[in-house]
This record gives C-alpha cells, sequence and structure tokens, in this order.
C-alpha cells in the first residue's frame, strides 16, 4: 500500500480543495468569511481545478500580502506548493496556519501529506492521528493513517485505523468490501457491491476503478471498463492508478497510440513511478517505436532495478535493433532476479544465433524438475531446451523438450482445423476467377505496398531484410491492418454477412475506400519517405484476392521452403500470439496442405500477380533470386540488396540475428536430423513434396 498525497480538483472523496476553503470557513476558531475572501478562494479553486498552479500560487500570495492572517489562503498555498513539487516550502505556509487554527483537523492532515512525501513516516502517523483526533469523522485522515502505519510496520494499528476509515465512511466500506471480492475472484459479488457504491455516488472513482477492473479481469464488458476508466480520470486527473488501470486495456485493445498519451500522462503526474515509465514503454513497444520503449525502460528499471520483466521487456527491444550482446545482458540480468522466468530463457533461445552456456542449460532443467513452474513457464523451458539440446546436436533429446512444449501449449490454445478448412472454402467460392477478372482495375490504385506471404518461419524475413536493402524500399513489420479491415466487413451489417461472403455486395468504389483505409492506417509505419514499403505479415496469403481487389496494383511475395523444413521451424517456435495450428504435429501437417492448396488457388484465379520465392533457391543462388525479385517489384538491381546484412534497421521478428548474417546454407535440409520422428509430416505432405522444384528438393534432401 503506497500513500496518496495530492490534490484533487474535484468532488469525490478524496481531497477536495472546495471542501478545504468551506471546512476552513465553518470552523469554529475562525471568523466569518468576508465576501471578498469567499470570492477570492473561489477564484483560486477554480484555477487549481484547471491545473493552473501558477495562477493559483500567485492568487494566494496576493491575497495573502494584504489579509496574512487568512487561514484558507495559506492552506491552499501549502497545497499548490505541494502539488508544484515544493514540498520543502508548503511547510511555511501550513504551519502558519496551524498556528492560527491549531484545532482545525484537516491542516494536520495536511502536515501529515507532507510528511509522508518527504519520508518522514513516523511525522505523518504524528500528524494524523491528531488530525482523527480533533475529527473522528474525518474518514480520510484515517485512511491515510493505515497506510503510514503500514509504511513504518507498525501492521498492529493498521486494523484500528482502517476500521476508523470505514466506519465513517460507508461508500468507502463499499469500495473495499467489493474489491475484497474482486481479489477472492468473486466477480458477480464485486460487481453487485460496486455498482450498489455507483448508485449511491456516481461520482465515486475508486467504485468506477475496481468495476472496472471487475470486467477486465472477466473478459468481459471491456469498452464499459474503458469507459469507467475515461469517466475516473475526468473527474480526478491525478488518479494515477486509474491511468496505469486504462493504458493497459488500451493496449489490449490495439489502442496504442490511445494507451502512450494516458502513460505520459501518468509519467508527468509521478515521474518517479517505474511502472507508469514500463508501461509507457510497452505502449512505446506496441507502436513500432523501438529506441524510445527503450528509453522508458531503461528509466523505469533506474527507478526500481528489481523488477524481472522491466528487463526482459528492455532486452527484446535490444534484440529487435541488433544490439544482441545488451540484449542478453538484460536477459540474464531479468533470470538473476526471476530464475523462474522461463520466457527470457526462451527470449535467448529465440536469437537462433545464440548457444546456452551448460550451467544456464542445467538451471533451466533444475527449474522444470522443482514442478513450481507455472504451465507457461514450463511451455518457455521445453522449447529453451529443445534449442540448447538442438545446439549440442543431441537432436532426440531436443525433440522430447520441443515435443513437450508444443503438448503443453496446445492445450493453452483454441483452434479448430474444420472450421480452418471451411473458411478457405468460402474464399475458393467468392473469389473466382471469374470474380477476380471482373474486378481487375477495381481498388486503389496505389503501388507502394510489397506483401510477403507465407508460412511463417519460411524466409520471408530473408526477403524482407533483402528488400528493405534497396534505397526506394521501406520495411515496417508485420502489420494486421489488412485482415482486420477485411474481416471487420462483416461488423454493424444487417443482414448478417461475414466475411469474405461480404465481398459480393460492394461496388468498385467500395474496394477503392478500403484500399485507401489501409494506406491510412499503415502510414504512420511509413517513416522514412520511401516510395515502396513491405507489409510482412505471413498469414496474409488467405487474403490474397481481398489484396487484389482493393490494391490492383501491389506485389505479393509468397516465400517457400523445403515442407519438412517449414514444419520443424514452425514446431520448434513458440509464438508470442496466434499461429495456434501450429502446436500438434498432424494439424500442422494438415494445414500446411491447406496453404499450399489456396495459395494454388490464387496462382489459378490471379495468373502471374503473385511471386513464389523458394528459400532454398535463394541460399544457393542469391544474386539469381534478388533480381528475379527486383524485376518482379519493378526496381532497379542494387548492389545492396546483395549485402542485405549489413543494412541497419529494426527487425522485429524470431529471424532478427539471422537475417544480420551473411548467407549460410546450414539449416538446409535440417529435417533430416529429426527424419525418425518425422514419419506423419511425411506421409501428409507427400504429394506436396513430389511437386517441389528439383533445385529444392536437391538443397533441402
Amino acid at each position: 500500500m503506497t500513500l496518496y498525497f495530492s490534490i484533487a480538483t474535484t468532488t469525490n472523496q478524496r481531497c477536495h480543495v472546495t471542501a478545504i476553503a468551506q471546512k476552513t470557513r465553518d470552523a469554529p476558531t475562525m471568523q466569518t468569511a468576508t465576501q471578498k475572501q469567499q470570492q477570492s478562494i473561489a477564484t483560486v479553486v477554480g484555477a487549481l481545478r484547471q491545473g493552473d498552479l501558477q495562477a493559483a500560487e500567485l492568487l494566494c500570495r496576493n491575497y495573502l500580502r494584504d489579509h496574512p492572517g487568512s487561514v484558507p489562503h495559506l492552506q491552499l498555498l501549502a497545497r499548490t506548493l505541494v502539488h508544484s513539487g515544493s514540498i520543502g516550502a508548503a511547510l511555511e505556509p501550513l504551519q502558519m496556519a496551524i498556528k492560527l487554527a491549531p484545532d482545525f483537523a484537516p491542516l494536520y492532515e495536511d502536515l501529515g501529506n507532507i510528511r509522508g512525501m518527504s519520508g518522514d513516516h513516523n511525522g505523518a502517523i504524528e500528524a494524523l492521528k491528531r488530525a482523527v483526533q480533533l475529527d473522528p469523522q474525518l474518514s480520510s485522515a484515517h485512511k491515510k493513517l493505515a497506510q503510514a502505519l503500514q509504511a513504518t510496520g507498525r501492521h498492529d494499528e493498521i486494523d484500528e485505523a482502517m476500521e476508523g476509515y470505514l466506519d465513517h465512511d460507508s461508500e468507502a466500506a463499499m469500495v473495499a468490501t467489493g474489491a475484497e471480492h474482486w481479489r477472492a475472484g468473486r466477480m458477480a459479488e464485486a460487481q453487485t457491491v460496486l455498482k450498489k457504491a455507483l448508485r449511491s455516488n456516481p461520482d465515486n472513482v475508486d467504485a468506477m476503478r475496481f468495476l472496472a477492473m471487475v470486467y477486465h479481469a472477466e473478459g468481459k464488458y471491456i469498452d464499459d471498463a474503458e469507459a469507467l476508466l475515461r469517466r475516473a480520470i475526468a473527474i480526478a486527473p491525478d488518479f494515477h492508478q486509474a491511468l496505469g488501470n486504462l493504458g493497459r486495456i488500451l493496449i489490449e485493445n490495439g489502442k496504442s497510440e490511445e494507451a502512450a498519451e494516458i502513460y505520459e500522462r501518468w509519467v508527468e503526474l509521478k515521474p518517479d513511478n517505474d511502472e507508469a515509465w514500463s508501461g509507457l514503454g510497452r505502449a512505446r513497444a506496441h507502436l513500432g517505436e523501438v529506441e524510445a520503449a527503450a528509453t522508458a525502460y531503461r528509466e523505469s528499471i533506474r527507478l526500481n532495478p528489481d523488477v524481472a520483466s522491466v528487463h526482459m521487456a528492455l532486452a527484446h527491444m535490444l534484440k529487435t535493433i541488433g544490439k544482441q550482446e545488451e540484449a542478453l545482458a538484460a536477459y540474464r540480468e531479468s533470470v538473476r532476479i526471476k530464475p523462474s522466468l522461463g520466457e527470457s530463457y526462451w527470449s535467448m533461445a529465440n536469437l537462433k544465433i545464440f548457444h546456452f552456456e551448460p550451467e544456464e542449460v542445467d538451471a533451466m532443467e533444475t527449474q522444470l524438475a522443482g514442478g513450481e513452474v507455472s504451465e507457461q513457464g514450463q511451455v518457455n523451458f521445453h522449447f529453451a531446451l529443445g534449442k540448447a539440446y538442438e545446439d549440442e546436436r543431441n537432436y532426440d533429446k531436443a525433440w522430447h523438450h520441443y515435443h513437450k512444449g508444443n503438448q503443453l501449449q496446445r492445450t493453452r490454445v483454441d483452434y479448430d482445423p474444420v472450421e480452418n478448412e471451411m473458411h478457405l472454402q468460402k474464399l475458393r467460392d467468392v473469389f473466382t476467377a471469374e470474380r477476380m477478372a471482373e474486378s481487375r482495375d477495381w481498388g486503389h490504385p496505389d503501388a507502394a505496398p510489397i506483401f510477403i506471404v507465407g508460412m511463417p518461419r519460411s524466409g520471408s524475413t530473408l526477403i524482407e531484410q533483402i528488400l528493405a536493402s534497396h534505397s526506394q524500399v521501406e520495411g515496417t513489420a508485420e502489420l494486421p491492418n489488412l485482415a482486420a479491415i477485411a474481416t471487420g466487413t462483416g461488423k454493424y451489417r444487417h443482414d448478417g454477412l461475414v466475411y469474405p461472403s461480404t465481398v459480393n455486395s460492394f461496388t468498385p468504389r467500395d474496394f477503392a475506400a478500403y484500399g485507401k483505409e489501409y494506406l491510412q492506417q499503415v502510414q504512420r509505419h511509413r517513416v522514412e519517405g520511401a516510395p515502396f514499403f513491405i507489409d510482412k505479415m505471413p498469414n496474409n496469403f488467405i487474403h490474397v484476392g481481398w489484396i487484389a481487389m482493393t490494391l490492383p496494383n501491389a506485389k505479393i511475395i509468397n516465400t517457400r521452403r523445403h515442407p519438412l523444413d517449414s514444419c520443424l521451424g514452425v514446431y520448434k517456435q513458440l509464438f508470442a500470439k496466434g499461429q495456434h495450428f501450429t502446436y500438434d504435429t498432424f494439424e500442422l501437417a494438415e494445414f500446411y496442405h491447406t496453404y499450399v492448396d489456396i495459395m494454388d488457388h490464387w496462382h489459378e484465379v490471379l495468373p502471374g500477380r503473385v511471386l513464389d520465392v523458394h528459400y532454398e533457391d535463394t541460399v544457393t543462388d542469391l544474386e539469381q533470386q534478388v533480381r528475379k525479385i527486383l524485376d518482379y517489384c519493378e526496381l532497379p538491381f542494387e548492389d545492396n540488396c546483395l549485402r542485405y546484412y549489413e543494412t541497419e534497421r529494426a527487425v522485429k521478428t524470431a529471424s532478427s540475428e539471422q537475417v544480420r548474417q551473411p548467407i549460410y546454407t546450414s539449416a538446409l535440409g535440417l529435417w533430416q536430423k529429426y527424419e525418425k520422428h518425422l514419419g506423419e509430416w511425411q506421409e501428409v505432405l507427400g504429394d506436396v513434396i513430389d511437386d517441389l522444384p528439383p533445385s529444392v528438393r536437391a538443397a533441402a534432401g
């Protein structure tokens, strides 16, 4: 529990500026306020509500120059100085007010605030005890006293102070009860109590916050949770806990730009709060602002160096911008702080060109054997150990851990292979040869996008890096926008149609509008001003027809790899999100087959529109493949594309370190090392293998 010291410029149950003035005016030791004094107080309160601290301070000082004994102005001046960060300077006017009105309880509450902010918790306790002694009804002072007692470890006195707080504030008691239900997982009970608190006082910001957290925990009414938190912050702009909750919800809802703004407000309000900085780092990372994210994470670590997850998050950013040694140091620091943090071990393994030290392998085995690691932690450790044993060429042991990790992860994700096949069949039914021929000139004419599609771990990052090394092409990221726009066409329809069935109801103008919408949405990722940009979302292979109809001049490159190497690469990969088809051997092989089938369909209905690039051909004859890719993209040849590994840019996929190396062939035919475990794949994918170009079969075995 932390002390809540701030000026609230609202009418909630916290420190009310208007209540300060009113209570002070009504105090028995004070003379009746003159009309001029009341008008001045109202003006100061108005300035505080507007956040104009400079004006509030000036108004107080000007009035006190002529009326030095005005306790309300002394108190308001002290609070204004506290809010401005001048804690020491606030003591002088407050102590003067106490001399003038020694029996006015709110002044001692303010003194407790200031002493607590200065780290003098014993002094805060002394002042707050005096406040509740003078006015037992002052519930906020009871609460702060309990917090100060906890800060000093005087736990035996906390319950009495909290009882005093709750006894004198029925609203607070309801919120406390609701919060306790929430912590215990009793969500229905929590909702009932918190809604009752809000009916009693619609401006109870604590009730709003906890009800929002209940909605978030249940995973439903998320829009309502966001609205509640926005309302709470509108009422209490300095409610930093609500800012943090809102930031997290916005990120989860894909509103990263708004989340960054919220975290910026939190950082401005609480620059010494490490959680505010780590939240800002997370928001910046989601926006692709890697350097800014790293800066925020570093500040969070400076303020609190003992949070393992923040070191890991910083490492993710350092990895993305190619600072591997720094990333490794940050990952290792995270597991030093929290040895059971399997995600950091997996993240190190995910550097691909990294090898674990023997003691690190032993540490992972120890964690797994201990039986106290979470299920997600077990998944992470198994995938990391798979990589460790593969590096030792112990392929049977590596397969054991990869397979175990996949089996555990499969139980944690939702994937329906029948639903996937039905969706692909709907795509074939909608995007027919006739339909594609009819719409050849529809859509937005911009030729800037270059889509790289295909199965994960098929060499797509290598092709992206080659193209992004060209002076006219900018690499962005795996952008979700295209799929979101396509699948979103079924939203808000009254006829019940969903994508892809919605396609048949659109006009040429509609497709042009959707193409324009995509270009507008991804514009913020185009920071270099190059005429062309890459969207490397692999799963867009199911949206090739949509691309053709909305962006008829876009280029589409399909990256392929020998099916057994491709499936093995995917099976060895623990994905941060999505790709749920990858965690079962049979489902993976079936999915690969459906991928080949739908790509065959696109080639049939869109002849010449999609370029297939095989990984094996690229690594065995780089220059010829680069020329083929650039010719297809209608770009002049540039030597930089052959030296792609020299290009400095953020790479956000698992292959980030591999594409910073010159071409190597060691990954070709890796499936043969695991051959005795791959009989099922060989059977399911036999016809696909037989149809491969001879060069691919020769290179991969």
